[in-house]
């Protein structure tokens, strides 16, 4: 069962190891990067204690007892254990709990080992996590300096720019001294552009790398990547140079490079390469539609006297983060995991006032939220998208599914600029829950219309109306009624009444799977528009949907007739 779970979701190459107790987990432990053990964790301890390494290298370990009642993060918390007990327990139901105790994750905050780690953050100071991350939890003051914005999650109030701390936590690419009690991050932000004649050997390469970084005060921990000309891609010396030292290496087209502007263009290297500038260039350029890197060095020559090297250094503008994330229909447990994940993310969390005060016990403290009242949408949506564009981590949050008549579809217009990353978080729609609540009514082919003529005229809603009636499908009609629009419901229903038979299921839902959840089913017939408002999802069924034991059900497996 966990198995099948863990590998039909494409996140792991999932293994089972048989056969001796002892020998299986160790053998796990060896090739894997993480382990579920089925063992005591007092016994999972005696078996890996001989082999136990780094916890920054060594695989994350979950136990689980027998009955399956706990997923317990034991080794590598934060790499990866935390997430995949709560994964575990996810797979196993309700019955089972994840049990997690690192401290950070106790109280809500940020763990500094892995702070920036999915954006390629490395650390210089691993020695001073353990007390930089206690002054953290404790409240204490802790400085902050950031010479950019980068979009990581929120840190709690007391690690700010002007707090007077004793320690402090800065995030730089510059190479500076180990400074006492300073924790210092380094950002993937580098982009090293080369050029090199033919037969430029690896280590002439690197020199040049090496002085163009010491010029410019740069790390080489914040070489995000190699960059070159296209036709240097077989080039030996800058293939090993690269393999080196660990970096990617990217190759682009001249007819790229060209248009990217430099301040030392050669006419000698645009006769033979067809641009006047490789290092430079290459440096800058960040892919089509992208900004273009800031140039912090400019080229420098390999100081052999071959000369066969150079190489200039780009500065990446960091890209903000927009997550658009669907609530569901308010239940808590509908809330998907993965929408869970991306709110402790994010730095700021936009929405409707409501729906945040939903959620607020899942942000993490020192978490900037921006509400709103009803009827701001394109407003939020607006919003949410410069904040993205300031570098920030954002999260935009309504309810069901964020790109289901909700605020994914006004953001992603917005957005009309390749300069932020984008993703999408789907929820549990209105219609979904409500179906479930009524019986199986979107058992075939099914519609969603709002019957809303705020954003679209009431002819066009007509129309599409008329044409779900005559395709004979399932419909369900969102915004169904309010206190200024109360005949649009009944008119649509006089149209699919023409096509249906007086029988035919309808089934309403309110507040669906909430604590002040109705409902009721009864037919197209005898159905008073009256009982629903905005809250309210309302079904129509189709000519094959009946009502069996009180339930609404759209048959899956029926033959239509000729």
């Amino acid at each position: 069962m966990l198995a099948a779970a863990l590998g039909g979701s494409g996140q792991w190459d999932v293994r089972v190891y048989s056969g001796s107790v002892g020998e299986a987990l160790r053998a796990a432990f060896a090739e894997c990067s993480a382990v579920v053990s089925f063992l005591a964790t007092g016994a999972t301890v005696r078996v890996l204690a001989p082999v136990l390494g780094d916890k920054t290298t060594d695989p994350a370990v979950v136990c689980v007892d027998e009955a399956r009642r706990f997923a317990i993060a034991l080794l590598g918390g934060h790499h990866g254990a935390n997430d995949l007990a709560r994964r575990v327990a996810d797979v196993f139901g309700p019955g089972c709990q994840a049990v997690v105790t690192t401290a950070s994750d106790a109280i809500g905050v940020a763990a500094l080992d892995g702070f920036g780690a999915d954006l390629g953050f490395g650390v210089a100071d691993p020695e001073l996590l353990a007390p930089v991350g206690a002054a953290v939890l404790s409240g204490s003051p802790v400085n902050l300096l950031v010479d950019r914005q980068w979009p990581l999650p929120a840190l709690p109030p007391n690690v700010c720019s002007d707090a007077g701390g004793a320690y402090t936590i800065a995030i730089s690419d510059l190479a500076d001294e180990p400074a006492e009690r300073t924790l210092r991050y380094r950002p993937p932000s580098l982009v090293v552009g080369v050029g090199a004649s033919r037969g430029a050997s690896a280590d002439e390469i690197l020199e040049t790398i090496d002085a163009a970084l010491a010029a410019g005060n740069l790390s080489a921990v914040s070489v995000a990547r190699l960059a070159s000309l296209d036709i240097k891609a077989s080039e030996p010396g800058l293939v090993e140079a690269a393999a080196r030292r660990g970096w990617p290496v990217e190759f682009y087209p001249a007819a790229q490079l060209a248009q990217v502007p430099v301040p030392n263009p050669s006419p000698v290297v645009s006769a033979s390469t067809g641009t006047a500038s490789v290092a430079e260039a290459a440096a800058r350029y960040d892919g089509p539609g992208r900004p273009l890197a800031d140039l912090v060095v400019e080229k420098v020559k390999s100081a052999r006297a071959t000369a066969m090297a150079t190489a200039a250094v780009g500065r990446l503008r960091p890209r903000g983060r927009l997550a658009l994330i669907g609530l569901g229909p308010g239940a808590r447990d509908l809330l998907a995991p993965r929408a869970v994940e991306e709110l402790r993310r994010a730095a700021v969390v936009v929405g409707l006032d409501q729906y945040l005060a939903q959620i607020g016990d899942l942000l993490r403290p020192g978490t900037q939220v921006v509400a709103s009242g009803l009827g701001a949408e394109e407003e939020r949506a607006r919003g949410a998208v410069e904040l993205a564009r300031t570098g920030q981590a954002v999260a935009l949050v309504g309810s069901g599914d964020a790109g289901v008549y909700a605020m994914a579809s006004p953001a992603l217009d917005y957005a009309d600029r390749d300069d932020i990353d984008v993703l999408c978080v789907p929820g549990v729609t209105a219609a979904t829950a409500a179906s479930n609540v009524l019986g199986a009514a979107l058992g075939h082919d099914h519609c969603a219309i709002s019957l809303s003529d705020l954003h679209t005229p009431w002819p066009v809603i007509e129309r599409r109306v008329r044409a779900a009636a005559e395709g004979d499908f399932v419909v369900s009609f969102y915004n169904p009624r309010s206190r200024q629009r109360d005949w649009q419901l009944g008119a649509a229903l006089e149209i699919l009444a023409a096509r249906r038979p007086p029988g035919t299921p309808i089934g309403w839902v309110r507040n669906a799977s909430r604590a002040d959840q109705s409902y009721g089913v009864t037919t197209l017939d005898l159905f008073d528009p009256a009982v629903v408002d905005m809250y309210t999802v309302v079904i129509v069924g189709c000519s094959q949907s009946r009502i069996v034991a009180g339930r609404f059900v759209t048959p899956r497996g029926y033959t239509w007739a000729a």
